[in-house]
């Protein structure tokens, strides 16, 4: 199976929506040789979901059609009987290259992206907004193709080193205080670069409007200048050569004659598309005897008036397009039935407006000679804009370039923007198969707290490959995760990091267990959807993979959620320094206590130091070398608002529990008390002779049963 993260945009494709259900039944339905024969069908769906993302529409889809493929033309098994099937050894999952491997559920816990419903009621069902995420927070992009390319480079986030350089090379430069001007300039043109290959697609169709010419012009000169201003930029920086070489001859080309030719001011006007003058003086002759018409047609109306009847005050010559050239005259108060309108000499066409209209000898002759003159300008007018979309059209391959590069700078400008106001730093890459990141922050929970403690995080190539935090509870630990995940995230989309430096090996991969995303969709329960996470980790993670892994095995009995947790670590302990590069926190003190992990170089155990004030418990969120004993839950429990009653019994029952003791209910003579009755009642129930008619069995049990159940 081949998995492009770029799916996850389209999730919703029609072509997705209508084939999913019939891809996933083909999936769920097939035989595969890899599974056991003596699962039934809900152990066989549990298994699947651990192998394939059923959360992934268009892989689902992808996977069901080559199943159909694979059963219809009965690959490997051609000659056999048709009850066989076809085996389907195994399932394997390919990445493109140079992309990293990350899942759906990776970029929701990393908080990547976050969509919300739109807070404006006319637009919360045409979608919602980027909520605080990662993305809302680096798109401060100027136009809607540096906001395309920026998701795109979101969805895949690549370990491709010189890649990554270039773009860092770009951001570096604008990032320096003399260049902060030339930013400001370089955007304000981005700005205007409009959807170009929409208005294309109407040229080809032959459906441009009006409205299109002004932002094709904006964007083509605007472009000019973004090369104007690159080509005097230093050309070692590899985006400004291209920009510089794209956006100069077809361009200025294009620019020039659609500045030559369209007449905007009068083409909004006229609501169509209008030349400007000395571009055919075939047009500039029609349009100099139409500007003179008005003073003609009046010579025309008073010569008219001549020949009318006295009672007749006024008249006027006008004309209409379709119709031609018309002599109208105001409604007199005599004129009441349509044989009123008849006026010798001249030939009555409508009543408008309490005027009538018609036609005379002068008229007749005026359309003769002048009455297709507007229509001529207009289908002269239309040729030229024709012959315009031809040449724009011909040379259209270099405005495609232009909103290609144009996302690129302005994805980049973003993030320098991003980057010099909240103080990041470049990071570095090395071929060394490590990640060292000094005063790391969090880059959007900064941004929420009033202070933020900046801590390390370093694996080596040989040892501490495998980080166990421990620490109480709300001391750090999940924002901690969280953290590694962003920044190497980070430099893997070719930004800078919020770190005072940061020096990161080849990624691969990016996998998670640090929420539950629970669905009724899915038809899992919460641990098994932590299972599926921590597998995929397994079977996918290389050595050169990035694992977070947050509190697993919290959500089954204690004792098997520990010995899975210690079976994992152990598999990855045995791999040595082959093993993924691993972070992982967990409350389970009992996994160092009990010394259940081997002693290795590869393991590093770190914890957040706390300390108690009296009886209030202080965190000072700084990471350090060193093992925690103890999860202060209960302290932890009264900063977040649990009544105290509640709290005591729960310390009492913890220390107990702790100490191998008996735990005895809180009221043992009132139990004791409840017992007996009970027992009373199930010996008087087991002596009823049911079949002794004189017992009204409704009526006992609802006097002695129901009244003692509602006590219990």
């Amino acid at each position: 199976m081949t998995r492009d993260p770029m799916e996850e945009t389209f999730r919703q494709t029609d072509c997705g929506v209508e084939a999913l259900p019939i891809c996933k039944q083909r999936v769920l339905t097939t035989n595969f040789s890899l599974l056991p024969s003596n699962l039934s069908e809900s152990e066989k769906i549990l298994h699947l979901s651990s192998i394939i993302p059923f959360d992934c529409p268009l892989m689902i889809c992808a996977l069901g059609g080559l199943i159909k493929y694979i059963e219809r033309h009965r690959i490997g098994v051609q000659l056999e009987d048709s009850s066989v099937g076809v085996p389907i050894l195994s399932l394997r999952k390919y990445v493109l290259t140079d992309i990293v491997d990350m899942e759906a559920d990776t970029y929701s816990v990393l908080q990547i992206f976050k969509n919300e419903a739109h807070p404006s009621v006319y637009k919360m069902t045409s979608g919602g907004k980027e909520g605080l995420s990662l993305f809302g927070l680096l798109n401060r992009c100027q136009s809607k193709w540096g906001e395309k390319c920026m998701r795109l480079w979101f969805m895949r986030p690549t370990h491709n080193q010189s890649e990554l350089n270039s773009r860092l090379d770009v951001i570096e430069f604008f990032m320096a205080p003399r260049n902060q001007e030339l930013t400001g300039n370089l955007q304000g043109c981005l700005r205007n670069i409009k959807n170009i290959p929409l208005i294309l697609k109407g040229m080809t169709l032959s459906s441009t409007k009006v409205s299109d010419w002004q932002p094709l012009y904006k964007t083509v000169y605007n472009a000019v200048c973004i090369g104007d201003i690159c080509s005097s930029l230093p050309q070692k920086v590899l985006l400004f050569s291209p920009i510089s070489s794209a956006f100069s001859n077809d361009l200025n080309y294009i620019a020039s004659v659609i500045n030559k030719v369209m007449n905007f001011e009068e083409s909004l006007t006229e609501k169509r598309f209008c030349i400007k003058p000395f571009v055919d003086p075939a047009v500039d002759e029609k349009k100099r005897r139409l500007q003179g018409l008005s003073d003609f047609l009046t010579d025309v109306a008073r010569k008219e008036l001549e020949t009318l009847d006295e009672k007749i005050p006024s008249c006027s010559v006008i004309y209409m397009p379709l119709i031609g050239f018309l002599l109208t005259i105001e409604r007199l108060d005599f004129m009441k039935d349509k044989s009123d309108f008849e006026i010798e000499g001249l030939e009555f066409v409508f009543l408008a407006e309490d005027r009538l209209h018609y036609r005379s000898s002068r008229t007749k002759e005026l359309d003769a000679v002048l009455g297709d003159l507007h229509f001529e300008i207009r289908d002269h007018e239309t040729m030229i804009m024709h012959q315009l979309q031809t040449l724009i059209l011909e040379r259209s391959a270099v405005l495609h370039v232009v909103t290609e590069y144009a996302g690129q700078l302005d994805a980049l400008l973003a993030m320098s923007v991003v980057a010099r106001e909240n103080g990041y730093v470049r990071p570095c890459y090395t071929q060394k198969n490590t990640i060292t990141i000094k005063e790391g922050r969090h880059p959007i929970m900064v941004f929420c707290t009033g202070t933020f403690v900046s801590n390390p995080a370093q694996t080596c190539e040989k040892e501490k490959r495998i980080k166990i935090l421990t620490g109480p509870n709300s001391c750090g630990k999940s924002v901690y995760l969280k953290q590694v995940g962003l920044i190497v995230f980070m430099a893997m989309i070719g930004s800078y990091v919020p770190a005072s430096n940061a020096e990161i090996g080849p990624i691969d991969g990016i996998f998670t267990r640090l929420q539950t995303r629970e669905s009724v969709s899915l038809g899992l329960s919460t641990f098994m959807i932590d299972l599926n996470q921590v597998t995929r980790a397994v079977n996918n993670a290389t050595v050169k993979s990035l694992v977070l892994i947050d509190e697993f095995g919290k959500g089954t009995n204690t004792v098997d959620g520990l010995s899975l947790l210690a079976a994992i670590l152990r598999y990855w302990i045995n791999q040595g320094s082959s093993c993924p590069h691993i972070f992982l926190s967990t409350n389970f003190h009992s996994l160092i206590h009990l010394k259940i992990l081997p002693e290795n170089p590869v393991l590093h155990y770190q914890t957040f130091e706390w300390c108690l004030d009296g009886e209030e418990l202080v965190f000072f969120y700084q990471l350090k070398d060193g093992i925690s004993e103890v999860s202060q839950a209960a302290k932890v429990a009264a900063i977040a608002g649990m009544p105290e009653e509640i709290i005591k019994r729960g310390v009492e029952v913890s220390e107990l529990f702790r100490r191998g003791q008996a735990i005895e209910c809180l009221n043992q003579e009132a139990m004791q008390e409840k017992l007996a009755k009970c027992q009373k009642l199930v010996d008087g129930f087991l002596n009823l002779d049911l079949d002794d008619s004189q017992i009204d069995l409704q009526k006992y049990l609802s006097e002695e049963v129901l009244p003692f159940s509602s006590i219990l």
